[in-house]
């Protein structure tokens, strides 16, 4: 007997529930990931680097800062990804901001080698943001643009997001050190490799 195509497997709406399930998740793993990072003094790419570099200059909680930068984005991804996606958007920052004061409040990291917190800190923000766009969400700023990009023209989200990463890190020069600007373009690679590997069109059955 021959073996089923993949095209026979149509997969099946995720259910409110594990929606609600995954965004926590998500949420949860981007916040985990920003305060490895901020313990380290490092930053990365992505919205999450705009926001650590701003933390580094205001006194405000990382998460905070991530959410008040995407205010903006909100309206362009209503236009271009549609309702559902900013509104679920619009709650994963809201989710991301809340936590953020909650880690803040509830742990210290005291000690952490910047290796470390590059690639495990780039790592989970980017199986958080997998998760969050696995279930019709983003983080916004950035990521609006390349999961835009990769519905309307088939851009590999992961790729243009490296190159906004490019920009990002050249702002971070003044900012921070040279060896802390190394382990940042390591955290901003790792975080852009799970993109490059898993949020591709077509891979993933269930939507």
């Amino acid at each position: 007997m021959p073996a089923p195509s993949q095209t026979a497997f149509t997969g099946r709406q995720h259910s409110l529930l594990e929606d609600a399930y995954a965004l926590v998740i998500g949420c949860i793993l981007i916040v985990l990931g920003l305060v490895l990072l901020k313990s380290a003094e490092l930053t990365t790419g992505g919205t999450a680097g705009i926001a650590l570099l701003l933390s580094y200059l205001v006194p405000m909680p990382v998460g905070v800062l991530f959410t008040l930068i995407n205010i903006p984005f909100f309206a362009f991804a209503q236009r271009v990804m549609g309702s559902r996606f900013a509104i679920k958007s619009l709650l994963v920052n809201l989710g991301i901001a809340g936590l953020s004061m909650l880690a803040r409040a509830s742990f210290h990291v005291v000690d952490i080698h910047p290796a470390f917190a590059a690639v495990f800190g780039g790592t989970v923000i980017g199986m958080g943001i997998l998760a969050l766009a696995r279930h019709s969400a983003g983080v916004g700023g950035t990521g609006v643009v390349t999961l835009w990009l990769q519905r309307s023209r088939g851009w590999n989200a992961g790729r243009t997001q490296a190159a906004f990463d490019v920009v990002i890190l050249a702002a971070a020069i003044p900012v921070v050190s040279a060896a802390h600007l190394g382990w940042s373009a390591l955290s901003a690679a790792a975080m852009s490799l799970v993109l490059v590997t898993w949020h591709r069109p077509g891979l993933y059955i269930g939507h």
